[in-house]
C-alpha cells in the first residue's frame, strides 16, 4: 500500500491510498487465545492481504492520522491512524471524521431527530451541537483504527 498526505489540520492529518499492489502479511492458520493458550502450531500455513482486508471501497478510502486526545476514552489516541470510508452512510453512535466551520475534527455521532451532537469520548472535552447556522459535512465513517502497541 502506497500513501500520499494530501492535507495536514490541526486535529487530523489526510492521506489517500494506492492499493494496486497486494501487501500480503504472513497469518497463523488458527486464532491467538486471549484466555489460556492453545497447543502452539509449528508452522504459519496462511497469508492475509492488508489491503483488501482494511479496504472495502479503495476509491472512497482515505487515512487520517489522529492529534489530540478527545476520543481516548474509546481507545484512539494521538498518532493511531485511521482507516476512513466516505462511501458508508453516518449512523447513530459510529465514529465520523467530520467538518464543521472551517476545521476537522474525530467524533461519536450522536444523531437524533432533528440533531446532531458531535460527542467526545474525553470528559475535558464537551458535545458540539450541529445546527443550521454550522457549516457541516461528515467526510467519512472510521472503519478500522491502527495503533502501536
Amino acid at each position: 500500500m502506497k500513501v500520499y498526505k494530501i492535507k495536514s489540520t490541526k486535529k487530523l492529518d489526510f492521506y489517500s491510498v494506492d492499493i494496486s499492489n497486494s501487501m500480503k502479511v504472513p497469518m497463523v492458520g488458527s486464532p491467538v487465545h486471549a484466555g489460556f493458550p492453545s497447543p502452539a502450531e509449528d508452522y504459519i500455513d496462511l497469508s492475509i492481504d492488508l489491503n483488501k482486508e482494511l479496504i472495502k471501497n479503495p476509491s472512497a478510502t482515505f487515512l487520517a492520522r489522529v492529534k489530540g486526545l478527545s476520543m481516548k476514552d474509546v481507545g484512539i489516541h494521538e498518532n493511531d491512524i485511521l482507516v476512513v470510508d466516505k462511501s458508508l452512510e453516518p449512523y447513530n453512535k459510529c465514529i465520523a471524521v467530520c467538518f464543521i466551520d472551517g476545521e476537522f475534527t474525530l467524533k461519536n455521532l450522536k444523531i437524533e431527530r432533528k440533531c446532531i451532537y458531535l460527542m467526545p469520548a474525553n470528559e475535558d472535552f464537551k458535545p458540539i451541537k450541529v445546527t443550521e447556522l454550522n457549516d457541516f459535512q461528515i467526510w467519512g465513517i472510521v472503519t478500522y483504527i491502527i495503533k502501536k502497541v
